[in-house]
């Protein structure tokens, strides 16, 4: 085949990684639904809702999330239409390389590893806000050096009048790492069962979020709803604008993380049942259940809490925090509890998410052997999972939150709006093939996706934009000096 960048994966040879695939298909439409609700739902209720309401948007985050839940809908549903057409892992980069060509792909599968990557990082060290909360209700308490990465520790220490300490590492943050690594290299139905599981707890959690925390608003925290624009003091000591409408656009490009996980279902499509059907369904069933979800839990927060109080401990646990605040501790310990067990499962999609783009990508061989070997037993890329783990633990220990969740949106953000514009390239390339799900008003849908998210991105962390767009600018070099020579196409 031709040595183009544009030269594309013939569908033949999509039809012979269905057929050859060595992974399980084990996954019905609830299973997919289920690992949806378990991507999205956690770091968005339990954790960002905290830092955009403060940092953000105020009482007005409800509007944010309802913003984020519009761009995700137009992906969603762009996203449905490539699914029911190519049924294999690899989401997004997959997608792309068949319809318009290999380097668009390559991009793509480069800003989907920067997504799940920091998204699992990010889930890690809220987990151990959570989990450092729940020890904490038994009268244990972790040293500050051990549950905070070197920058928080430090301004722990400084806060607190304490001596800084020589080191410091998120020791929880490391450890649940590595127990989400080994339930993946375990088996898939031994993590779909785990995630099945914690997502009933999640879904019960909210709901009562919801139902007793409505019992304790205080109206006078809503006041004013959108707050004047203003300077507010960041973590990094750098004041920046918020509240308004900027505010509120960058608070849905802040926790615009929070919306991944419906995208993960597509990459597991090589252990659906029924993708071509399953897939849509559960793409679209995810988001709709948990964007209503977000919008009423961060009423809840804001109500419940005022704004300007989310601050501290309260950043990494703000709902625990609210329920503390308003004397509950019995409601504490059981959201404390359950948003501890439930950021596991979002950890564990968001790892599935990252092994199942490697294995497409190396079977194309734009990645080296390493990261396609199954285990024979369990039927996992174990080396991968394994390569994933361990920088997902070491960077979680010693990265603060905030940089990790706006690389995260980017990499999020970046891949949404490319298959928008991949849809809208393939509708005009091949109006004919068969698409077992169309996206609806395609013409308007796919412009106003791509419109939405790169002006997303726009609003995100300036710091995080520059690391973001270092790692692609890292993809290109990987790609011309690697990728390209040894793509499989080169022998088709």
């Amino acid at each position: 085949m031709e040595n183009s960048i544009w030269r594309k994966k013939p569908m033949s040879a999509y039809e012979a990684d269905i057929k050859n695939s060595q992974l399980k298909r084990i996954m019905g439409k609830w299973s997919l639904t289920a690992i949806g609700i378990g991507g999205i739902i956690g770091g968005g209720i339990f954790v960002l809702t905290g830092t955009a309401a403060h940092y953000h948007a105020g009482p007005a985050l409800a509007l944010s999330f309802i913003i984020a839940g519009i761009g995700c809908v137009f992906a969603a549903l762009c996203y449905s239409e490539f699914a029911s057409m190519l049924p294999v892992e690899g989401s997004a980069y997959a997608y792309a390389y068949g319809t318009i060509g290999e380097l668009f792909a390559w991009i793509i599968g480069w800003g989907l590893i920067l997504e799940y990557a920091m998204g699992a990082m990010t889930v890690a060290v809220s987990w151990s806000g959570y989990f450092n909360k729940l020890v904490h209700l038994f009268g244990i308490d972790i040293p500050y050096y051990l549950r905070n990465d070197p920058w928080s520790a430090a301004s722990y220490a400084q806060a607190n009048g304490l001596e800084p300490a020589s080191f410091a590492l998120n020791l929880p943050a490391f450890i649940i790492t590595w127990l989400v690594t080994w339930i993946l290299v375990k088996g898939i139905k031994e993590a779909a069962n785990t995630n099945n599981l914690i997502v009933i707890i999640k879904l019960g959690a909210v709901i009562f979020v919801i139902l007793v925390g409505i019992f304790f608003v205080n109206y006078a925290n809503w006041e004013p709803f959108i707050p004047e624009p203003t300077m507010v003091m960041h973590e990094d000591g750098v004041a920046k604008e918020a509240y308004g409408w900027k505010g509120i656009f960058s608070g849905a490009a802040a926790i615009f993380f929070a919306y991944i996980g419906f995208d993960v279902v597509s990459t597991s499509a090589g252990e659906a049942i029924n993708p071509k059907k399953d897939i849509p369904f559960a793409i679209i069933a995810s988001l709709l259940i948990c964007t209503i979800l977000y919008i009423l839990v961060s009423l809840v927060l804001t109500g419940m809490m005022n704004y300007k109080d989310i601050t501290g401990d309260a950043l990494k646990a703000p709902v625990a925090m609210a329920f503390d605040k308003v004397g509950q501790p019995w409601a504490v310990f059981v959201i404390t509890a359950a948003a501890t067990a439930g950021l596991i499962s979002v950890m564990l999609v968001m790892m599935l998410g990252q092994t199942r783009v490697f294995l497409g990508m190396a079977k194309d061989g734009l990645l080296p052997n390493f990261f396609k070997e199954v285990h024979q037993t369990w039927q996992t890329p174990w080396k991968s999972t394994l390569l994933v783990g361990l920088v997902v633990s070491l960077v979680a220990s010693f990265t603060p939150i905030g940089i990790l969740s706006d690389m995260t949106s980017f990499g999020t953000l970046f891949a949404f709006a490319m298959v928008c514009l991949a849809v809208l390239i393939l509708r005009f390339r091949d109006p004919n093939r068969d698409r077992p799900f169309k996206t609806p008003m395609v013409y308007i849908i796919g412009p106003l996706g791509i419109i939405t998210n790169f002006a997303l991105m726009a609003l995100l962390d300036s710091k995080a934009q520059k690391f973001a767009v270092g790692w692609m600018a890292l993809g290109f070099i990987v790609y011309f000096l690697y990728s390209r020579n040894k793509s499989k196409l080169n022998d088709m």
